[in-house]
């Protein structure tokens, strides 16, 4: 099973461990206010969001609560190890992207 973020990716789930997991980039999914869902929407994924990098910076079920209240510390750190990616300071209205930074900025 696949799963279509935001930036127009479709991220496979990795149903090895439970719940399953959606290992994604953390810019994929700026704009994206909840938690994906499986099983017909009964099941959240565990997301592991990735750095640039694919390295894991953070795990999380709640997406929305992630974006209020963590976003802001991991966006500093990411931000001096990666200055050349797109950190908005809003996600949830920012445009997701697979690349660098949006097309056009």
């Amino acid at each position: 099973v696949h799963i279509g973020v935001p930036s127009g990716s479709n991220i496979r789930v990795d149903y090895s461990e439970h719940p399953p997991v959606l290992a994604v980039r953390m810019q994929e999914l700026f704009g994206l206010a909840d938690t994906p869902r499986i099983a017909q929407g009964r099941q959240k994924v565990l997301l592991h969001l990735l750095s640039p990098a694919r390295r894991p910076v953070q795990v999380t079920q709640d997406l929305a609560n992630f974006w209020r209240s963590t976003y802001a510390e991991v966006k500093k750190d990411l931000k001096g190890r990666y200055p050349k990616h797109y950190w908005p300071d809003d996600p949830l209205v920012a445009e997701a992207t697979a690349r660098a930074k949006p097309r056009g900025t």
